[in-house]
């Protein structure tokens, strides 16, 4: 297949999931705008909100976007079995690559809330801390893994493998990230984008990646945010920056010692999951071994980002994470719009 025809399928594939994005938007601002109108208090409840974002989501914009991409001709990895132990082992090394990612996107984060001079905000992490359990576990832990794995990595990586397995993988990755919308999961979902499009490419086998996108979310949104209500943290950071004393501090541990002993069992399961993650992919780097594929070496990011379609999508997403991260300049927009006058 010579150059322009691939560059043509991957600007193909770009131009969908733009498309699919761009109503995903129109819809839930029309949601917000209609409840706005009607149930105006309703967008002070963080539950509500979420349950607002994510029904345009599920059932209009992601439905949607399927329908274009199969448009698409594809080819499924051969499938193969994986044995439970590897499971395990799997699971391990994507629990050590998103701790690692999620430290790195904390860090990009933390300077440039030090720099701008006000913290960048998590929008995630205040839908999972606020949100009504039940309502974030069915989102989080199973309507997310299993929509995202269909679109990002069987949707991308069948239509795209054929052109080299590092392509499909990489490109998952990237399009997984960007997605996110924010810079804080951008680091850690390009990371583990891209080892569970690994897995699926050597595996075929989309369960797996499920189950493991699922095991990853409950232990992020479900595990820690119940361990961190336990140790009322927020309470807990005002006393420090309060200037409590050593005994006042200790006071307050010793009121929720159970949920501090849980806490900090799970730091050490973090420690532990990283120190063996990075040991594991040490031990078996040589099986990241990737077929070529098609695309000369040295072309590929031309060919395959370098394309109408697929410049406009990660365009799009590189504008909405810097808007996220610089809502003033959204602020500034607004107050110099005609339409503010």
């Amino acid at each position: 297949m010579d150059e322009k025809s691939m560059k043509k399928s991957f600007s193909g594939l770009g131009l969908r999931f733009l498309i699919g994005t761009l109503i995903i938007y129109a819809v839930q601002i029309a949601v917000v705008a209609v409840v706005g109108q009607v149930k105006p208090e309703w967008l002070d409840n963080t539950t509500i909100n979420l349950i607002l974002s994510v029904m345009p989501l599920y059932l209009i914009g992601m439905p949607v976007l399927i329908a274009m991409v199969k448009q698409m001709p594809g080819e499924e990895p051969v499938k193969k079995s994986m044995k439970p132990g590897q499971f395990i082992l799997a699971l391990i090394m994507c629990f050590a690559l998103m701790y690692c990612g999620n430290l790195v996107g904390t860090l990009i984060t933390t300077v440039v809330g030090t720099l701008k001079g006000s913290a960048v905000d998590n929008a995630l992490m205040t839908y999972a801390t606020e949100s009504n359990m039940i309502v974030t576990f069915i989102y989080m832990v199973i309507c997310a893994p299993i929509l995202e794995e269909y679109i990002f990595r069987k949707l991308i990586v069948d239509r795209t493998v054929k052109y080299g397995q590092g392509v499909a993988i990489v490109l998952s990755g990237l399009m997984f990230g960007l997605f996110h919308g924010n810079l804080n999961q951008f680091a850690y979902a390009f990371l583990l984008g891209m080892l569970l499009a690994f897995l699926y490419v050597k595996t075929g086998n989309l369960k797996i990646t499920i189950g493991l996108h699922m095991c990853i979310n409950f232990m992020g949104a479900v595990v820690s945010v119940l361990l961190l209500k336990a140790i009322h943290l927020d309470e807990y950071q005002e006393i420090v920056m309060n200037g409590g004393d050593a005994q006042t501090v200790m006071d307050f541990m010793m009121a929720y010692l159970p949920g501090w002993i849980g806490y900090m069992v799970y730091v050490l399961f973090i420690l532990a999951v990283v120190i063996t993650g990075i040991v594991l992919f040490i031990v078996f780097r040589k099986r990241f071994a990737l077929d070529p594929g098609q695309i000369p070496k040295g072309q590929r990011f031309k060919t395959v980002i370098c394309n109408p379609g697929m410049l406009c999508y990660c365009i799009f997403w590189i504008v909405m994470i810097l808007l996220q991260m610089f809502p003033e300049i959204v602020q500034m927009l607004l107050e110099i719009s005609p339409l503010s006058l």
